[in-house]
């Protein structure tokens, strides 16, 4: 169900028929190593999305590419990064016109760790605006209990590891370097550490973790959870109401 493919006349029927929700993928644009393509993170949240949206029925609004991804610094050729606050202007005019379009509840869904933060600002416009818009993030990494350990297997600090190495051998394995995966292991060095430091600050070579661990098998089964357990967290959504119905704009009537 993608909202792209859907015309001006058939969207109403079908948000009507998933409780007005819509699905927002947000990936990025960065260096993952050597032996992965710099758009690993969008072309999971396209690919995770679609699925989750072929299952829930939910329409699905087109991938943001780019993220914040200014952590990864310019030592490596190919990130391109927005700053924080270009993400949450950006996401915020997307959820004020999918608002206008009849989108009541929205599911951001991110695959990029550092997005995470700008996201939950435009989460925070966004219902600040649109009383009756309801707003999700949710982060891939980190949306169950299992899918969180097959990603911190390897690293606490993870990045073009094991689990997103596997995850790519199974969904778009063209873009795998499988010749270079087996050296491209580089260990967490931030454990103890104060400060969040740049990636050039704890990586010889954009990888944190071990990649040479990776396989399809260990990527189809991490997909099929993330699949799962994504589209359940939406299907509940879809049925949630607030635990009280109190105006975001009007004062409380102090005889209530």
């Amino acid at each position: 169900m993608f909202w792209s493919q859907r015309t001006w006349s058939e969207l109403p029927h079908d948000l009507a028929a998933v409780a007005h929700a819509a699905i927002l993928p947000v990936g990025a644009t960065e260096q993952h190593g050597p032996h992965l393509g710099c758009g690993v993170d969008a072309v999971l949240a396209d690919k995770l999305c679609t699925a989750v949206a072929e299952r829930t029925k939910v329409p699905m609004l087109p991938t943001l590419t780019y993220g914040c991804s200014i952590g990864h610094s310019q030592r490596w050729p190919g990130t391109i990064g927005v700053l924080p606050t270009t993400l949450i202007g950006l996401v915020t005019e997307i959820g004020d016109w999918a608002f206008v379009s009849g989108v009541r509840r929205l599911f951001i869904v991110n695959t990029h760790v550092t997005n995470a933060a700008p996201l939950r600002c435009a989460l925070e416009m966004l219902r600040s605006r649109h009383d009756e818009l309801m707003v999700a993030v949710f982060n891939s990494a980190t949306l169950s209990a299992r899918i969180q350990q097959f990603n911190v297997a390897d690293g606490e600090d993870w990045h073009a590891n094991a689990a997103e190495t596997s995850l790519m051998l199974a969904v778009a394995p063209d873009m795998v370097r499988t010749a270079v995966v087996p050296a491209a292991d580089d260990p967490d060095r931030t454990a103890g550490l104060v400060f969040s430091h740049p990636v050039n600050r704890t990586s010889t070579n954009g990888v944190t973790g071990t990649p040479s661990t990776a396989s399809a098998e260990q990527g189809r089964r991490a997909f099929e959870w993330m699949v799962e357990d994504l589209s359940a967290l939406i299907v509940r959504g879809l049925a949630e109401r607030p635990p009280l119905a109190h105006s975001y704009f009007s004062s409380a009537d102090p005889t209530s």
